[in-house]
């Protein structure tokens, strides 16, 4: 497995994701006004910090280390992973996911726990599940499904996910199988409801091919305030940006935020397949280095990927856990009120 591939992925969500962050929720044309163009990170003084998207992704990667090829035990870990996330308390958490966790610590189990919704929360954490698992599609199917169940049940949620998956593993290979992209995944889905998922994700192509800026695309599929954080909406479009940029992260990932709406869970996602594309110096090094990140470094997400990769070759590793853990609330804390900060901005001048 290309250590590259499983580095950039991480890296690639959680620049994507701190590029993003302070645009989130805005149009636009909004966000034009109040920040300019997200050519830099501008969350804090020039500095960037992820959310709820890469720790999520983190946490895939390190329940992936402690299954070692098991998928039940997998879904067990990141469960229990969910749940001390959940006591951190960090902002800006999804409400099905809020409630599937609570379900969690009453005693549901994973495979249960999930609520009906559409959200594109697990297509936010599994593009890593694609780089690692992409050579066996059974495998990669059971262990998206096992990822996205836990906190969403609506089908439309696990065809996304599944679909962000396959697009990372076709990333990390040099796009060498492109064209049967779409058709993979009719396969796949075939047994499944899911025609007008899979005809938006065709017109995500076509639109592709005709050079559309994906704001337009995203107008054409209903989304016309931003690109939302419906699954319909975001994985189409992040397909839309991918399939027209697949090796350049930077225009990527400006182009995902430029269009407003669900910025960071769009941005991370994109950034995730892109990432597994080009590898760490594939993005960005001033992207990279202004990521003011703690207690999750980025030193630490790239001793992640590391050590996902030795495990894939069969040598020893580390489980990576997570580096003062018991500081993350506090973190969490300094976090939102920086949140609570840019929510004061956007109702500022200029109009």
């Amino acid at each position: 497995m290309n250590e590259q591939a499983i580095v950039g992925c991480i890296l690639g969500t959680a620049v994507g994701d701190s590029l993003g962050l302070p645009y989130e929720g805005m149009s636009a044309r909004r966000a034009e006004r109040v920040l300019g163009a997200p050519d830099r990170h501008r969350f804090c003084w020039g500095r960037g910090m992820i959310s709820d998207d890469t720790e999520h992704t983190c946490m895939v990667a390190q329940s992936m280390l402690a299954a070692d090829g098991d998928a039940a035990v997998f879904q067990r870990a990141l469960a229990v992973r969910l749940r001390w996330w959940l006591l951190g308390v960090p902002a800006g958490i999804g409400k099905a996911t809020l409630l599937a966790i609570l379900k969690l610590w009453l005693g549901v189990p994973p495979r249960r726990s999930g609520v009906f919704s559409a959200g594109n929360g697990p297509a936010m954490r599994v593009a890593l599940l694609g780089v690692l698992l992409g050579e066996d599609p059974a495998v990669l199917r059971e262990w998206v499904r096992r990822a996205t169940e836990i906190t969403h049940r609506d089908p439309k949620a696990y065809w996304g996910a599944l679909t962000v998956a396959w697009a990372a593993y076709e990333s990390s290979r040099g796009g060498k199988a492109m064209a049967d992209f779409l058709p993979t995944l009719r396969e796949w889905l075939r047994d499944e409801t899911a025609r007008e998922f899979l005809d938006l994700i065709e017109k995500a192509l076509q639109s592709a091919a005709r050079g559309e800026p994906v704001a337009t695309f995203a107008e054409t599929i209903g989304s016309r305030k931003g690109i939302s954080g419906y699954i319909c909406h975001t994985v189409p479009c992040v397909v839309q940006v991918w399939w027209r940029y697949p090796t350049d992260y930077k225009k990527a990932v400006m182009e995902m935020i430029a269009a407003g709406g669900d910025t960071d869970t769009t941005a991370a996602i994109l950034g995730g397949i892109v990432g597994a594309g080009v590898g760490e110096e594939g993005i960005p090094a001033t992207w990279r280095a202004g990521m003011a990140e703690w207690p999750r470094t980025r030193a630490w997400m790239k001793a992640l990927g590391q050590n996902l990769a030795a495990q894939r070759e069969g040598r020893l590793v580390s489980l990576c856990k997570t580096p003062y853990g018991y500081l993350i609330p506090l973190r969490n804390l300094v976090f939102l009120l920086l949140v609570l900060g840019h929510g004061v901005r956007r109702g500022l001048p200029p109009y």
